[in-house]
């Protein structure tokens, strides 16, 4: 259906895409699989028409109906989420127009044996068979459908498209593209903003559309669920395999392995008959031995291992400045949009203090975002108090990095103008250390690939010392390869973090408090990501998109907007997962009782150093290090007592 031939893209002096040869075939469901910046979306434009290749052709029928849905749109704030919607039957209701027209020309016509009367009957007849079709429900009710699948609410229906993130923005143009029935649906990650309800939904309709699917994704499970067949784009080549994302995985590491050992067998002998060529090349008696191995190894075709593209980041965050004591300081706080029309969370109490690594989370719409906009003072409260603490700088990941970036700048010119002092002699390299290299750094953003522009508003953090780093969303468009990097260089940094992220395997290890968004409050969680899950009882952050499940009892909070984890009534006759779950409390309190008794005893030493000084004692030290461990004794004794409880 579509031929993509000797397809070669290449710009500045650099080779995207080399001489790529495949077919599209009716019905096919394909993943296009690559690191960031491989050409993986490139492939969709060109197929789009929205680019051009430097050389060869993309074949395709002229009749074909493509929905294509990019990383990165633009739309009309002012139109609200159904009409744009809606939008998706134009073609129908042009047909509903031309029928009209046709049948006040048939009326008003008496020729009824000519070939212009009979043309207008066959198109009518066209018309007709096309709208039966297409029309199983009324257009409004399949967009409603349809939006509500992707889970908005129907009352958010006649909301205009400005009062909704960048995300639901995207279930807005994905809506579209479904609308339309096409016959080729082309989505370039569809995954990065939609709860586990919408992804589920999505699959559902994937797996069960008949047509032809192009599908890029970094989600392995949702690959693996609606496509059959996967294409990796690798240092410009591609290697095609007709199976499913895992399988791919394991055949690409048993194919390597065998191109390896080929490869080794294979100069393994031609060493030895070159070995053999030099040591009787002058000897008559073996001249016809001799000149047959040369003719040989001129014959032989040689086996290439191909290369593979091992480039990664290197992240290193600076030294983070000295802040106080207390970084973030909630109070009381309302936080809402619309002039306070619409109210996200309210009684909302958080304390971040310094060097702690905290995590937002929650189900998509629930404050995550609109606390980090308060935060880095983008959103003022409705109601409470908001501030940093002493001597805090804030370093912020914004999760619409197309809204942030100018388009028009070049990668470098991106630095360049928010660099002060010596690090601008550094620019290059820390471009180079975000894969940014060669003629790389000219390119101009707008061209940037999702994943490249995530690279690039990470390398702008690394400009300057910050103490607070506020990132959502981080690893959105990262391939897996850079989000481990990230994740150890985030675990290295000395700072506070606030992230937001659904990603488990991201968080866990790296955070060691969780506030969770739910049901317009913030509950506080003491300890990592999966301590978190475990006191929730569920296995992933996705789970935290399924519709609220009725609340177990629970105690009453101890602060005001900020609630700890439940706890089982007193008395009460325990299941089997009660008595597991109250043996697991008790296992952490008698690890916070082990922490406790570890850190008393290092002030109690402190303290015995302080009243007794010896000679170059530094009493400033020591005073900063008992005053960290008292603040740590402090966190602990109040786990202690919520656990107790």
């Amino acid at each position: 259906m579509i031929s993509i031939n000797d397809l070669t893209v290449s710009f500045g002096g650099f080779t995207l895409l080399d001489s790529i040869n495949f077919h599209i075939s009716d019905g096919e469901h394909i993943a296009l699989v690559g690191k960031n910046g491989a050409g993986k979306s490139t492939i969709l434009k060109l197929i789009m028409g929205v680019e051009s290749p430097t050389s060869g052709k993309i074949l395709k029928p002229q009749d074909i109906t493509i929905g294509y849905l990019p990383q990165i749109m633009e739309y009309s704030k002012e139109r609200s989420v159904i009409d744009e919607a809606m939008t998706a039957f134009a073609d129908m209701f042009a047909m509903q127009d031309r029928m009209e027209q046709i049948n006040v020309e048939l009326a008003t016509r008496t020729d009824y044996e000519s070939a212009g009367y009979h043309k207008l009957i066959e198109e009518l007849n066209d018309i007709n068979d096309r709208l039966a079709f297409a029309q199983s429900d009324s257009p409004r009710l399949q967009a409603e459908k349809t939006l509500v699948g992707l889970g908005f609410k129907k009352e958010e229906l006649d909301r205009k498209r400005g009062t909704f993130s960048q995300g639901w923005n995207m279930r807005v143009e994905l809506a579209k593209v479904l609308l339309k029935r096409p016959k080729v649906i082309m989505l370039d990650e569809p995954t990065n903003h939609l709860d586990i309800e919408s992804i589920q939904w999505l699959e559902d309709y994937l797996t069960s559309y008949s047509g032809t699917l192009l599908l890029i994704s970094h989600d392995r499970r949702f690959l693996d669920r609606v496509t059959n067949r996967t294409v990796e784009i690798m240092l410009g080549k591609i290697h095609d395999y007709k199976v499913p994302y895992s399988k791919f995985k394991e055949l690409r590491a048993e194919r390597m392995a065998q191109q390896r050992a080929a490869y080794e067998n294979q100069q393994r002998m031609i060493e030895k008959t070159e070995e053999f060529i030099e040591k009787f090349r002058y000897k008559p008696t073996k001249s016809n031995q001799v000149q047959s191995r040369i003719k040989q190894l001129d014959k032989l075709e040689r086996i290439e291992v191909e290369v593979e593209d091992n480039s990664a980041l290197s992240v290193k965050f600076p030294p983070a400045p000295r802040s106080g004591d207390v970084v973030l300081k909630v109070r009381d706080m309302a936080a809402g949009y619309e002039n306070g029309r619409k109210v996200v969370f309210k009684d909302a109490d958080m304390t971040i203090m310094r060097g702690e690594k905290v995590a937002f989370v929650g189900r998509n719409g629930e404050g995550k975002s609109t606390m980090m906009k308060i935060i880095t003072s983008e959103l003022y409260p409705l109601d409470g108090e908001a501030a940093l603490g002493y001597n805090v700088a804030l370093g912020y990941y914004a999760q619409n990095q197309e809204d942030i970036l100018d388009k028009n700048d070049t990668v470098f010119d991106t630095l360049d103008k928010v660099a002060v002092g010596d690090i601008r002699l550094k620019l290059r390299d820390i471009l180079g250390a975000f894969l940014f290299r060669g003629e790389d750094i000219e390119k101009k953003v707008a061209v940037l690939s999702g994943g490249e522009r995530s690279r690039l508003a990470m390398a702008k953090l690394i400009l300057k010392p910050y103490n607070l780093l506020a990132l959502d969303e981080p690893t959105n468009h990262m391939d897996i390869r850079s989000k481990d990097i990230l994740k150890q260089a985030l675990v290295k940094y000395d700072g506070t973090l606030v992230i937001v992220s659904h990603d488990r395997d991201f968080l866990d290890g790296l955070v060691d408090k969780v506030y969770e968004f739910r049901d317009g409050k913030i509950k506080e969680h003491l300890g990592g990501i999966s301590a978190f899950l475990e006191r929730r009882k569920i296995e992933n952050l996705s789970e935290l998109e399924m519709p609220v499940q009725e609340a177990k009892k629970e105690v009453p909070a101890p602060k005001k907007g900020v609630e700890v984890a439940p706890v089982e009534e007193k008395g009460a006759k325990l299941s089997y997962e009660e008595q597991k779950e109250l043996r697991r409390k008790q296992k952490q309190v008698e690890i916070c009782e082990k922490k406790i008794k570890t850190l008393e005893e290092k002030m109690k030493e402190i303290e015995g150093q302080l009243a007794m000084p010896e000679a170059g004692t530094d009493i400033d030290t020591l005073t900063r290090q008992y005053l960290e461990l008292k603040r740590e004794l402090d966190a602990r004794m109040e786990e202690w007592m919520l656990l107790s409880e």
